[in-house]
């Protein structure tokens, strides 16, 4: 059978035909209902037993939890339904066509990261229910590529899910144990506008902002002298002025400021501990003043996430890989599985780097060695011991 039309490869063009796009950006945001439904028609052909969870107040999103066998502990294979927007002008080929090309089929979600759901049900297909020790659990989420809006929902259902998890991100095959967190926040200052020729006239909000900027310069000294981690490229948190603007005039006192800034923390280092510091340092700094400070998260954050290096499924992935476990840049659903209990590592195939771009691709090359890999783990954590 030519490689083009294998019933994996139908699957994974089937999964990337169904747009499913998810945007903070209303106009673009779309339902993973088409994509969680067949996903659920093929687990359960297969022998899994399927639940399909709406998330609250979004009827057109939902989680899907397929398990095969009962029991506690158990196996997550686990990804997102959901792509991020894009301009079909800057592609060679339909995003949503699955072609397959130069040994590469191409694709919106093919890498980032549909084809693995595909690609984790091809694996689960040689294990029979009655033959497993443990269950194993396909997990598919919404909402991954804006809000996390899936992973928080299962968090705070706060049921367990298994023992041990891999997301698969595109990772290259090589394990991930780590990545840094993020924390996005608006800190808007209001003032009092007045002619300019008079500054008693009024109370500048773009001069307490410029106060604000310093404090938030040396906040970023101090984090970056007390936390460092080697295993990062950056070995240090970050804190990024990103965006500001305030005013309308040059001959007025300017009202009103707004700068938006983005904190990436190390591993250790927790959101809500970084919010209270940075409130309780900016209040304290204008206390004296006549601005009126307000906050508002430019979204919930995500955590950073740590899995011991000595966790079962690290020491797994790294054997059946032969690569170390690493550290990677971007955020995942990581920190939300962990918080449920299980030991969670990131591992899949594609390339990061054509991920969120045009022309995104997952080389065939990587399907073999993908399906040997989970059935490597479902056989480690799923079957009953020799």
């Amino acid at each position: 059978m030519p490689i083009s039309s294998t019933p994996l490869l139908d699957r994974i063009r089937q999964l990337i035909a169904i747009p499913s796009v998810s945007s903070v950006s209303p106009q673009f945001d779309q339902s993973n209902r088409p994509v969680v439904d067949l996903l659920a028609n093929w687990l359960e052909d297969a022998g899994f037993a399927v639940r399909i969870e709406p998330l609250p107040e979004q009827p057109d999103k939902a989680n899907l939890i397929a398990t095969l066998g009962a029991g506690p502990g158990g196996l997550v294979l686990a990804g997102h339904t959901d792509t991020v927007p894009f301009d079909a002008g800057r592609w060679r080929y339909d995003p949503f066509g699955g072609v397959v090309a130069d040994g590469r089929i191409y694709g919106l979600g093919t890498a980032d990261m549909k084809a693995f759901l595909a690609l984790a049900l091809e694996a689960a297909r040689e294990f029979a229910a009655g033959s497993l020790r443990q269950p194993l659990v396909i997990l598919a989420t919404a909402d991954e590529e804006s809000s996390m809006h899936g992973a928080r929902a299962l968090a705070a259902a706060g049921r367990p899910l298994g023992r041990h998890a891999v997301i698969g991100e595109p990772t290259g095959l090589k394990p991930v144990r780590m990545h840094k967190g993020i924390l996005m926040e608006a800190i808007r200052l209001e003032g009092r506008s007045g002619h300019s020729s008079n500054p008693a006239l009024g109370v500048s909000a773009l001069e307490g902002m410029h106060r604000v900027i310093g404090e938030l310069l040396r906040w970023r000294a101090e984090l970056q002298a007390s936390h460092r981690n080697p295993l990062f490229e950056v070995e240090v948190p970050t804190l990024n002025l990103g965006h500001i603007h305030g005013g309308d005039n040059p001959n007025r006192i300017c009202a009103d400021c707004e700068l938006h800034i983005d904190i990436r923390p190390l591993p250790g280092m927790s959101l809500a501990d970084l919010r209270g510091e940075l409130h309780g340092r900016l209040s304290r700094l204008l206390t004296e003043s006549e601005l009126r400070l307000d906050f508002l998260p430019l979204f919930e954050g995500i955590e950073a996430m740590e899995t011991p290096a000595a966790a079962a499924i690290v020491r797994a992935t790294e054997e059946l890989t032969g690569a170390p476990a690493g550290v990677v840049s971007f955020g995942t659903e990581g920190p939300y599985l962990n918080a449920l209990g299980m030991e969670t590592v990131i591992l899949g195939p594609g390339d990061v780097e054509c991920a969120h771009q045009p022309n995104e691709f997952l080389s065939l090359a990587t399907i073999q060695p993908t399906l040997d890999l989970l059935r490597g783990l479902i056989g480690r954590f799923c079957l009953p011991s020799a």
